[in-house]
This record gives structure tokens, C-alpha cells and sequence, in this order.
């Protein structure tokens, strides 16, 4: 029976639907140096912002695997995971063709499995103090409350713009 639900939650988070006033979240931007996460509608409005964690490695783009960088660039939602040890999860589709090309010419591999992420059962007390360093592997990391919000809120294929 828990794996039934478990699959109806992914099947019917996948679609976007739209917040209590009506707006639909178009684009989510990440800006980096601010440690801000907003949810966008098409017109640019703001639906929801969020503070976040990112990789120990905070400044410039993820280049390789295990530099603990948080990518920069634009992406989509590709998938979710409900089953993440860190609560909730969504994939963002690093490394894009860009990625993956300079890696190539810098021999290198680019690493993978960047998500937004809720906190794992070691932090989930912390709650938003979690944001007081940058402590993911390179992932965007909130609050599971905000995690939770933001999953019921994003669907599969929203573009993820992240910058510096």
C-alpha cells in the first residue's frame, strides 16, 4: 500500500500545478551569491523565495566531480525523488551540453546528480539554521517544509536558472 502512494505522489507532483493565487511557477532562479531560490511565473512575478545552502564550494561553476561546486547555467527539472535521504528531491539537468563540453576539453568528468534537496534525518532539526553554511556537495539545499512547498509547487521540465 506504501509503495502505491509513493507512486501516485510522484505521478501527480510530475504536472505543475498552480499556487493558492492562481499562479503557475514557470522558472525557478537561483542566485547564488545572495543564497536566494525564487519561484517565477511567466510574466517574472515572484510566487515564493527561499534562502538556501549550496555547495561547500560555493564560488564559480561546477566544473568536475567532487569539487563540491554548485553549477551555474540554465536547466530543467528532469525528475523527483521521494524516497531521497534528504527528505524530498528534485533533479536539475547538470551537466547540460555546455557542461559536458568543457569537461571533455578539460578531461574531466563532469559529475552529475544535482538536485534541490530537503535535509536528511541527521539535520532535519536544524530547520532553516542549516543556512548558516553552505554544506551540500553541490546541491541547493532547504528547509523540508520548503522542500515539501516547493515539490507540490515545480513540475518536471521547469527551468532552473542559476547564477552567480
Amino acid at each position: 500500500m506504501r509503495l502505491i502512494a509513493l507512486v501516485l505522489i510522484v505521478l501527480l507532483s510530475a504536472v505543475a500545478p498552480a499556487a493558492a493565487d492562481g499562479a503557475k511557477v514557470e522558472r525557478i532562479e537561483i542566485r547564488k551569491n545572495e543564497r536566494l531560490m525564487r519561484l517565477l511565473a511567466a510574466d517574472g512575478g515572484e510566487i515564493r523565495r527561499y534562502t538556501v545552502a549550496l555547495g561547500k564550494n560555493p564560488v564559480g561553476a561546477k566544473q568536475r566531480i567532487g569539487d563540491k561546486k554548485t553549477p551555474e547555467g540554465v536547466y530543467v527539472i528532469t525528475g523527483r525523488n521521494p524516497q531521497s535521504k534528504y527528505h524530498l528531491s528534485l533533479h536539475i539537468s547538470y551537466p547540460n551540453k555546455t557542461d559536458r563540453a568543457r569537461a571533455r576539453r578539460q578531461g574531466v568528468n563532469p559529475g552529475g546528480l544535482i538536485t534541490i534537496h530537503g535535509l536528511s534525518r541527521e539535520l532535519r532539526s536544524v530547520g532553516a539554521a542549516h543556512t548558516a553554511h553552505d554544506w551540500t556537495g553541490g546541491c541547493v539545499a532547504v528547509t523540508n517544509a520548503e522542500i515539501e512547498e516547493i515539490w507540490s509547487l515545480v513540475g518536471n521540465g521547469t527551468a532552473v536558472h542559476i547564477l552567480p
